[in-house]
C-alpha cells in the first residue's frame, strides 16, 4: 500500500488537537502526541500513527480508558512509589512516573515507581531515554493483554512484557534496548495486516503446538480467539532458548503487579465474563538510578560508549559491513526523517481523515491534495 508522509508540525499539531477533541487536557495531550510520535521518528511505526485511533481514541470512545488522568500516589517514600493511573492515559501516567522516578534518583541515588491500573503507554523506550537524558540509568516494563503462551504451552497467559533498559552514552544517541520479550507483538502483526504482509513463521503458535503461517489477519484474529497465541523469544519449545523468553516477560508480569497489587495475566485481556469491553488495567514499573551517585555521568557516559565502539570495530560477519548497537538504527532513522515527516499508509491516512471530520478540525492532509 502507498504511504505518504505527513511533515512533522502537522502531524504533531492534529493529534494533539485530537486528543484534545476526545475530552484529553491539552498539556496531556502534548504528552501523548510526543509519546506516540517519538515511536514513529524511531522507525517504530507499529506504535505510532498506526496505533493512533484503535488504541487510544476508539478506547476512550468506548469508554474503556479515562480521557482524563486521576494519576493518585497511593503511597510514597523516599525511593520508591506506588500509582493508581484509574485507566487514565498510559502515557500521562508513564511520563509522569518516570519523572518521579528520576527526581528520587536524583536525591537519593535510585528511585522506583510502580503502577497500577494503567493503559497502553506507549513505546517503553520514551521513558528509558527521558532517564538517560537526565544522566540517570532507565528502566521500565509493562504487563499487556494475554496473547504469549509459555514455554511448552499453546495459551496466551501473558502480554509482550517489554524489560527497557536505557544507558547514558556519549554517542550521538544513548543505548536504549526496547523489544518485547516475545519475538513480535500484537502491534507488529496489526502492523502486517494493514500492510498486506504475512505472519513471520515461528512467531505464532497454535493449539496444536505448530506455527501459524500466512495470513496476518487471520492470525490476529486466531490470537484474540484464543486459537493461537505469540511466542516468547527463542521461539517454540527449549532448542533455541525460548524459556529464556519466557522467564524475562514472567519476571516483567511480576514487577508489573506483585508490589503494586494489580492485575495480571487473563484479568487483563479487556473483556468481562459476558466479552463486554472493560479497561485493561495494565501494570507498569519505573526505575531511575543517578550516575552521579556513583562516579559520574561523564564518566559513565564515556566509559559506555567506549565499551560500544569496541564491539563495533569486531570482525563483521562475512557480507555485513556494520554492527549496530541498541538505539542506533532508531537515531539513523530519525536522521533521515527529521527533515521529512512521518510516513503514513492507506489505512491510517483513512483513520486520521475520519477523525478529523468526525471533530470538525481544520485540516487538509497531503494525501487529500
Amino acid at each position: 500500500m502507498g504511504k505518504v508522509v505527513l511533515d512533522w508540525e502537522t502531524a504533531y499539531n492534529f493529534i494533539e488537537d485530537a486528543f484534545v477533541g476526545y475530552g484529553v487536557p491539552r498539556d496531556d495531550a502534548k504528552i501523548c502526541t510526543d509519546i506516540l510520535l517519538e515511536s514513529d521518528k524511531r522507525g517504530i511505526e507499529s506504535h505510532g500513527c498506526n496505533r493512533f485511533k484503535p488504541i487510544y481514541i476508539d478506547r476512550i470512545v468506548d469508554g474503556i480508558q479515562n480521557p482524563v488522568t486521576n494519576y493518585e500516589i497511593i503511597k510514597d517514600t523516599e525511593c520508591t512509589a506506588v500509582v493508581d493511573g484509574h485507566d487514565g492515559m498510559g502515557q500521562v501516567i508513564g511520563y509522569k512516573s518516570m519523572k518521579l522516578a528520576i527526581e528520587k534518583a536524583k536525591k537519593y541515588g535510585m528511585g522506583m515507581v510502580v503502577v497500577r491500573n494503567s493503559c497502553h503507554y506507549g513505546i517503553a523506550g520514551y521513558y528509558a531515554t527521558m532517564a538517560t537524558k537526565a544522566g540517570c540509568i532507565g528502566i521500565t516494563g509493562t504487563n499487556a493483554r494475554p496473547s504469549v503462551a509459555p514455554t511448552f504451552g499453546v495459551e496466551g497467559m501473558f502480554g509482550t512484557n517489554p524489560l527497557t533498559i536505557g544507558i547514558p552514552t556519549d554517542e550521538p544517541f544513548d543505548f536504549v534496548i526496547d523489544c518485547a520479550s516475545s519475538i513480535t507483538q500484537n502491534g507488529k502483526i496489526e502492523y502486517y495486516e494493514r500492510i498486506g504482509e504475512d505472519v513471520h513463521p515461528g512467531t505464532v503458535v497454535g493449539l496444536d503446538g505448530k506455527p501459524i503461517t500466512g495470513d496476518a489477519g487471520e492470525a490476529l484474529k486466531k490470537i484474540r480467539s484464543g486459537e493461537a497465541a505469540l511466542t516468547t523469544l527463542g521461539g517454540i519449545g527449549e532448542a533455541l532458548g525460548g524459556y529464556k523468553g519466557f522467564g524475562y516477560a514472567l519476571a516483567v508480569e511480576l514487577l508489573s503487579a506483585s508490589l503494586q497489587d494489580g492485575n495480571y495475566g487473563k484479568a487483563l485481556n479487556g473483556k468481562d465474563e459476558n466479552g463486554n469491553k472493560v479497561p485493561y488495567h495494565l501494570g507498569h514499573f519505573f526505575i531511575a538510578i543517578d550516575t552521579n551517585h556513583f562516579l559520574g555521568e561523564d564518566l559513565c557516559r564515556k566509559k559506555s560508549g567506549e565499551i560500544i565502539r569496541k564491539i563495533r570495530e569486531s570482525r563483521k560477519q562475512p557480507g555485513c559491513e556494520r554492527i549496530y548497537s541498541a538505539g542506533e538504527k532508531e537515531y539513523l532513522i530519525w536522521q533521515e526523517r527529521k527533515n521529512k515527516g512521518v510516513p503514513v499508509s492507506e489505512p491510517v491516512q483513512k483513520e486520521m481523515s475520519t477523525v478529523r471530520d468526525n471533530l470538525k478540525l481544520n485540516y487538509v492532509f497531503p494525501w487529500e491534495k
